[in-house]
């Protein structure tokens, strides 16, 4: 018996052995692969241009060849167009630095000026000061005595006779002119590495456009042919996504900078080409990447201007066109964003910068977009997409349920405010809080949860409801009110004609005479903590919809407990479950209710995952409940139905009383 009872322990250690050497293996792997992007980046940074260059210029070939133009001239084309563009721009941008460099020596005195102004302003001194100081000067120019010239000078004067030391004479040493051969070495030296890196690029991107199909087929074959139409499926929707996204970011970061040199032309800063250009390139990294950009004109703003009005009509351009471009003509453009959280870009600017100097900063967004789309359709490359990508890391329920474990219902509060700008209370407890609530009861059923954990969270649900009982459900039209992530893809999954949302409001005055006590509805937790906070957000929402409830705890239908329940004024009872694993608790705790309060109609709620219709109505007639509910909706649409009153205007939310 003793090998068999230690073979659960070695079975476990030989899991966490291989789990921890697996992650070993893919440390190691992640330091090989950015030490080859490190030593390699003579090959790889022209390689990785030629790709994004291929996905910006893959779309025009394509719009050639749907007019008939062979595939062989149309890559040529558009490659000799586009590098002919490029080459344009670095030779303009090589003009304006060499023009800027001559012109900064004439702006070091404004820039002396303003040091010193800026000095004076910083230690006090204000115009009166330094009149005062002047006119001290003036005082004691006056008052120094005139310099008598001694007798003997003329003795100092040495007679053209006399002898004195000769200076000595300056040697220079001339080095040989050098020959037409060393001079073209010497020109030519500083061009070779750009050459040869701008032909590797030129290469590699005809090729990838002429071989794009081939190229395609090779990937799919090694990602695994096993799947072909899903594979292709990704590999198509990636590169279609990726081209579209940098053509257009092409285009929009273009127009950025011609707006942004014509306003620096404008406004008379030096060499406006120059920084209209560095602002198109640098916005390519979002973020931070208008930042620098808009560093470089205002510090030369500071240097021409003597007084400030050219820094501040500087500062304004960036200042209006970053955040047009930025928040209004972008999102119509693009529909979306970069899919890029904004830790990620900095980060990533950071890392690619460390790797590949300058030019990292510019395909930091780029690389780290490929690899986030690699993300979302490799399942193994998963932790690309969660770690770079801008899609909550959490689902709506899961980040629910993590904030009660953390007993900090506030910020599910406010993630539940964002959701009811567009959907109802009623939508919200069925599609995110319920949903938090039966993982908890997963994890209870596991042993994962220790009676302080679950009065942690019974507390932590009842605060969150005491937030939100003073707030109104809504009523106005459904339009996109809500900026949250994890609200919005809250808000996705609930359809705007759902049930929950149309369910009735009713006033105390139009409700029969038996529903018209203090609290006409008992929420009853079935056997746990979790049951009683489900319990806690039914009693919340009828009463926000006028049915006023009150909620008891599981203890409350024990046998000693049950006969001191006070039932009075009560029309409706619903016992709440989580767990559908003890039919017979159910059958007992409605037949002791029946006794208590043999009038009342008793609802089943019976909130379990993934519970089929036929399932729920075999543990009612089991159980002997009137009804049987599978969602606090549900519960409530009952509650609402049994009352026989229509539909009135929402009150004002009354605040939740246990």
């Amino acid at each position: 018996m003793k090998p068999l009872i230690r073979q659960p322990f070695k079975a476990r250690t030989t899991e966490e052995l291989m789990a921890l050497l697996s992650a070993v293996a893919t440390a190691i792997l992640a330091a090989m692969i950015i030490g080859m992007l490190y030593f390699g980046r003579e090959i790889f940074v022209p390689i990785a241009l030629a790709i994004l260059l291929s996905f910006v210029l893959a779309p025009l070939v394509a719009i050639l060849q749907r007019i008939h133009v062979p595939r062989g001239f149309a890559v040529v084309s558009v490659v000799v167009l586009a590098f002919a563009l490029i080459f344009a721009m670095g030779s303009l941008l090589a003009t304006q630095l060499t023009q800027l460099a001559g012109d900064l020596p004439r702006y070091q005195s404004t820039i002396s000026e303003k040091i010193q102004s800026f000095r004076d302003t910083k230690a006090g001194r204000g115009t009166l000061e330094r009149a005062s100081d002047m006119l001290k000067d003036l005082s004691k120019e006056l008052d120094k005595p005139k310099v008598a010239v001694p007798a003997d000078a003329s003795s100092s004067i040495v007679s053209p006779n006399s002898t004195r030391p000769q200076a000595p004479v300056p040697v220079e040493v001339r080095q040989p002119d050098p020959g037409a051969l060393e001079s073209l070495r010497t020109l030519i030296s500083p061009l070779v590495h750009p050459l040869a890196t701008t032909g590797i690029i030129i290469i590699f991107v005809i090729f990838i456009l002429l071989q794009r199909e081939d190229l395609r087929n090779r990937i799919i074959r090694l990602a695994g042919s096993y799947d072909l139409q899903r594979t292709t499926a990704a590999l198509d929707d990636a590169a279609r996504r990726l081209s579209r996204l940098f053509l257009t970011q092409l285009i929009v970061n273009g127009a950025f900078g011609v707006v942004i040199g014509l306003g620096l032309w404008f406004i008379g800063i030096p060499s406006a080409i120059l920084w209209g250009i560095l602002a198109a390139v640098l916005r390519f990294v979002p973020y931070i990447g208008a930042v620098i950009a808009a560093a470089f004109p205002l510090a030369l703003a500071v240097a021409v201007d003597p007084g400030w009005s050219m820094l501040l009509w500087t500062l304004t351009l960036f200042i209006i066109v970053e955040p047009v471009v930025g928040h209004v003509i972008e999102p119509m453009v693009y529909g979306r964003s970069t899919g890029l959280s904004p830790v990620a870009v900095v980060a990533s600017a950071t890392f690619w910068t460390a790797l590949w100097g300058p030019i990292g900063l510019v395909l930091a967004t780029p690389l780290t977009v490929c690899l986030v789309v690699l993300g979302r359709h490799v399942e193994r490359l998963e932790f690309l997409d969660v770690m770079f990508g801008d899609r909550p890391a959490l689902s709506p329920p899961e980040i629910f349920y993590q904030r009660m474990l953390a007993g900090d219902p506030t910020e599910a509060a406010e993630k539940a405010e964002e959701f009811l700008k567009e959907r109802s209370l009623a939508s919200y407890y069925d599609e995110v809080a319920l949903k938090g609530l039966q993982l908890a009861q997963v994890d209870a059923e596991r042993g994962a949860l220790d009676p302080a954990r679950l009065t942690k969270i019974r507390d932590a649900v009842s605060e969150f409801a005491g937030d939100l009982s003073d707030q109104e459900d809504r009523t106005s039209a459904k339009v996109n009110l809500t900026t949250d992530a994890e609200a919005s893809s809250a808000v996705e999954s609930v359809a705007e004609d759902s049930a929950r949302e149309n369910l009735s409001f009713l006033s105390k005055e139009d409700l029969p005479l038996e529903w018209q006590g203090e609290h006409p509805v008992l929420c009853l937790a079935g056997r746990s903590l979790i049951d009683e906070a489900a319990a806690i957000m039914l009693a919340q929402l009828s009463t926000a919809h006028g049915l006023a409830a009150r909620v008891e705890g599981a203890e409350a239908l024990s046998t000693t407990n049950v006969f001191r329940l006070e039932t009075t004024g009560v029309a409706i009872i619903c016992l709440v479950y989580l767990d559908s694993s003890g039919p017979a608790h159910m059958r007992y705790s409605v037949r002791r209710l029946r006794r208590k309060s043999p009038k009342a109609t008793i609802i089943l709620g019976c909130w379990v995952r993934d519970i089929e219709p036929a399932a729920l109505e075999l543990l009612r007639e089991g159980a002997k409940a009137d009804l049987v509910a599978s969602s606090l909706g549900e519960a409530l649409k009952l509650c609402i139905e049994a009352t026989g009153v229509e539909d009135q205007q929402p009150p004002r939310r009354k605040s939740l009383q246990r």
